[in-house]
């Protein structure tokens, strides 16, 4: 599936980047393809156009923010958040030309992130009920690029089957490459599934796990949400410790993405520091972009293509590809895919 040429993926909320990012002035993102500028308000509430001055197509990231208003570095023409021109320096008698606008987007501020929707949203931000939460501690850990698609960074996050292999170098056993079953729900979000994964546990790990015996347990209530968000539910039941993550694969084009993961915790940062946390799980996340960046980012949705073969652990991954497509049809979509595609891919350069 080639995300930029499905219409109804832009009516769904993307964390596209920390809200302290606005600080320094406004910032630039691509999202499905839209060039997008963001910038913070005198509230501290960001927002969102189309980067591109009506006047001479200046990037208005290259600007400066004045007020509530977004001031293009070009010439000066000034826009309101709702995209509409409301100054030109050059027309001291405050003449503007009609219909000089720039289209502007959905975009709210939640957990630290700014979110962005490109149309009417069908669904709200996920829900993370951590945030907040007394006992809980919110870890910001990763904001990356990664070359591959929202697809496969979604199903790979379900897939216990390649624990033994990718993560070998730390908490996978090579040994032991039969995975544990997932008992799964379906909600009204996406689906909800449940295992209990026995695990490694190397010195490096003790403090994370909040044990010290050479292998342990991950109990597992992972939730995925449609479209490209997932819930990594992890409590060790030999100490009691959630290490919860969140991740939403934002789709900046076809072939590359931005990996956004917060970590919620339930113990102390004398327990468990937060670099600690970080260098842990960036050490595994690593892994998985090294393989991710491997594979074919045109994800084949509709199985009956037969691009792919299967095994009974893939059974998360094609329920998120049944829900896609299911997604697409009741927008009266069809999967665009190289295949059925009549212009030619060109893929960001790096």
């Amino acid at each position: 599936m080639l995300v930029t040429q499905q219409p109804v993926l832009r009516r769904f909320w993307y964390a596209l980047m920390p809200i302290h990012q606005l600080d320094d002035g406004p910032q630039p993102f691509t999202l499905l393809g839209e060039n997008l500028v963001l910038w913070k308000k005198q509230d501290g509430t960001p927002a969102a156009l189309r980067d591109r001055c009506c006047h001479r197509t200046a990037k208005l990231s290259k600007g400066f923010v004045e007020g509530d208003h977004i001031v293009c570095g070009y010439h000066g023409w000034t826009y309101d958040c709702g995209g509409s021109c409301v100054r030109i320096p050059q027309n001291p008698d405050g003449n503007i030309p009609a219909g000089a606008k720039v289209p502007s987007f959905h975009c709210q501020e939640k957990y630290g992130y700014v979110w962005v929707a490109l149309e009417d949203p069908l669904r709200d931000i996920p829900h993370f009920p951590e945030d907040g939460a007394p006992g809980y501690r919110r870890i910001f850990q990763f904001y990356e690029e990664w070359k591959t698609s929202p697809v496969r960074v979604m199903e790979n996050a379900f897939d216990n089957s390649h624990f033994s292999f990718v993560h070998k170098a730390n908490f996978g056993d090579i040994d032991q490459p039969v995975p544990q079953k997932y008992e799964i729900h379906d909600t009204d979000y996406g689906f909800q599934a449940e295992t209990l994964v026995p695990i490694k546990n190397p010195p490096a790990g003790h403090r994370v796990t909040g044990t010290t015996t050479p292998m342990t347990q991950r109990h597992l209530t992972n939730r995925y949400y449609l479209p490209f968000s997932r819930r990594f539910g992890c409590q060790y039941p030999d100490s009691g410790i959630d290490h919860i993550i969140y991740n939403c694969a934002t789709p900046i084009s076809d072939d590359r993405l931005m990996l956004v993961q917060w970590l919620y915790r339930n113990d102390s940062e004398e327990q468990c520091s937060t670099q600690e946390l970080i260098d842990w799980d960036a050490a595994i996340t690593a892994e998985d972009r090294d393989i991710l960046e491997a594979t074919d980012f045109d994800a084949c949705i509709d199985t009956t293509r037969r691009q792919e073969f299967h095994m009974p652990s893939d059974r998360p991954g094609l329920m998120i590809r049944k829900q896609l497509l299911d997604l697409l049809k009741a927008h009266g979509e069809e999967e665009v895919h190289r295949g059925n595609r009549r212009i030619p891919i060109h893929p960001v350069a790096a």
